[in-house]
């Protein structure tokens, strides 16, 4: 196992991370705004208005700890969890495929992202793959 991240590597991996803080943190900042269409689409979901704020926080503080490098595999955890309730929330509501399968994508780039930019996680994961 290579113990260093080459530089093309390293760079694709804060270009997916990068893209995806972008709109994370676009996406909460909406939620703290509340425009029409953002309350709209909350209620039609099942969620109050009063909890598109608190959503909008957490979003944001999971999307800065995963932007930080010490603390970007919290932000990844906290990410998917969240990532996890917008899927359970499209099922529940009958979404459709995009829908449902977006938010998974969208974890994929959270994970697939620090892969490719944090050395830390690609050796244990590697080091768990040499178990089986």
């Amino acid at each position: 196992m290579q113990s260093e991240v080459s530089t093309k590597t390293l760079w694709i991996g804060r270009i997916v991370s990068g893209l995806l803080i972008l709109f994370l943190l676009f996406d909460g900042a909406m939620k703290l705004v509340k425009p029409a269409v953002v309350v709209e689409a909350t209620v039609r979901l099942g969620y109050s208005e009063t909890t598109i704020v608190p959503i909008g926080i957490v979003l944001l503080i999971s999307s800065i700890l995963y932007a930080i490098p010490r603390t970007s595999v919290l932000g990844a955890i906290l990410l998917t969890g969240y990532l996890g309730g917008a899927v359970a929330t499209r099922v529940r509501v009958g979404g459709t495929l995009f829908e449902i399968v977006f938010p998974v994508i969208m974890g994929v780039f959270v994970w697939g992202g620090l892969y490719l930019r944090e050395v830390r996680l690609r050796r244990l994961i590697h080091m768990h793959q040499g178990e089986n």
